[in-house]
Formats: structure tokens, C-alpha cells, sequence
């Protein structure tokens, strides 16, 4: 298990800054993080730091100082705030805060709730909510574990509240929605045509189709 006293390079703190800028531009995580007293601070900009170092390498490889290095903030706020690395693993791979809004809504509107709720979150986690479950690069236990919790915190969620046939099938569709508007929004910054759309817009083009699924006809 991990401490806060892992040694850790300055060398190897700033390859970890630059690996975890480029790989957020694909997953949408944005911000390093600001000075410990800055508006940055504090338990999510660790969880985004976190989220990011989990993504890119595997867990025996993830320390808790590159983890405060990525997030501006001192190793021992880490251990204050979340105790152990194992512990604030466990928070990275919980979907259940943004499931929870993502399906706050009726099903004859949720298609279009869908959209705007991951624009909106997109831009208050600074990062995709989702994509973690696609860009996870842990050994296979790790992954499973996270395809696992996102099967049943968010997949299985949806599916239990879908009317009509094929309610798994539809669920599984409409995730699969999500991981690619998500996709779309990181591959396309900061330039691309939806970067530019309202929330709105997207929601007007692409909710329909999750709808659908949705509705089931």
C-alpha cells in the first residue's frame, strides 16, 4: 500500500504533469490544479488528480505524492482528506454521484436530460464523468473492477427503471451514448464544432436518438 512518503523525482513528477495534460484533452480533464489555498484546491482537485493518475497507470505504479504533485497540493492533505490510496481509489471508481443526476429527470424527457446533465457535469468535474471506464490502463483486476461498478451503479441503474422489452439491451445502448458524446466533446477541444454548440444545440441533435432508446419503440 501506498504512503505519502513515496519517494518521487522532480524529474518524474513533471513526465506524470505532462502525460496527465495530454491524456485529459482526450478524456475532457482539464485543470492541473492551483496553489493549496487557491480555488483549485481541496478534495476534487485531488479526486481529478487521482481519476487521472488511476486512468493512465496501473495501481501498484500510482504514488501519492505524484498524486499531490498532479493536484497542487501537499501529500499529507491527501492522507488527511482520504487516509489511504486504497480508499481514494474506491472514490475514483464510484459512478453513483453522477448517475444519480444523470437519471434525476422522467423517462419521456430523460434523453434530452441526459445531454445537458454530462455537458454540465463535463464542465463542473472539469472532466468526463464516464470515460474512465474506457481509458482505464490498470491490470486486468483493476479493470474489471471499474467495468463492474460502472455496470452496476450506472448500466443497471437505468435499466431497472426502463418500461417495455429489452430494458438491459436499451440501457447498455443508451451507456454506450454517453461514453460517446463524452468521446466526442474530448476529441474535438478545443477547436471542433462541438466545442462551440450550446448545450442546447447538442441536446436538440443528440437526444433524440437516447430517447429512443429510452422509450423503446
Amino acid at each position: 500500500m501506498s504512503t505519502a512518503d513515496e519517494p518521487i523525482s522532480p524529474a518524474t513528477a513533471g513526465t506524470e504533469r505532462t502525460v496527465h495534460r495530454e491524456a485529459g484533452e482526450l478524456r475532457g480533464d482539464g485543470a492541473e490544479g492551483g496553489p493549496e489555498g487557491g480555488p483549485e484546491t481541496g478534495r476534487d482537485a485531488i479526486i481529478r488528480a487521482a481519476r487521472r493518475a488511476f486512468t493512465l497507470k496501473p495501481y501498484a505504479e500510482v504514488t501519492m505524492r505524484g498524486i499531490a504533485a498532479a493536484a497542487g497540493v501537499s501529500p499529507s492533505l491527501i492522507v488527511k482528506r482520504f487516509g489511504t490510496k486504497e480508499a481514494l481509489f474506491n472514490t475514483v471508481v464510484d459512478f453513483r454521484p453522477a448517475a444519480a443526476e444523470l437519471f434525476d429527470a422522467p423517462l419521456p424527457g430523460l434523453g434530452r436530460h441526459l445531454v445537458l446533465t454530462m455537458v454540465d457535469l463535463r464542465d463542473r468535474l472539469r472532466g468526463d464523468p464516464l470515460l474512465r471506464v474506457v481509458f482505464s490502463l490498470g491490470i486486468e483486476d483493476e479493470r474489471t473492477l471499474l467495468r463492474s461498478r460502472f455496470r452496476e451503479q450506472v448500466t443497471d441503474r437505468l435499466a431497472a427503471v426502463l418500461t417495455g422489452p429489452d430494458a438491459r439491451l436499451r440501457a447498455e445502448l443508451v451507456a454506450g451514448q454517453l461514453l460517446g458524446l463524452g468521446a466526442t466533446l474530448s476529441l474535438h477541444r478545443p477547436d471542433g464544432a462541438t466545442a462551440h454548440a450550446t448545450a442546447d444545440r447538442l441536446a436538440d441533435l443528440y437526444a433524440p436518438g437516447i430517447q429512443h432508446l429510452v422509450d423503446g419503440g
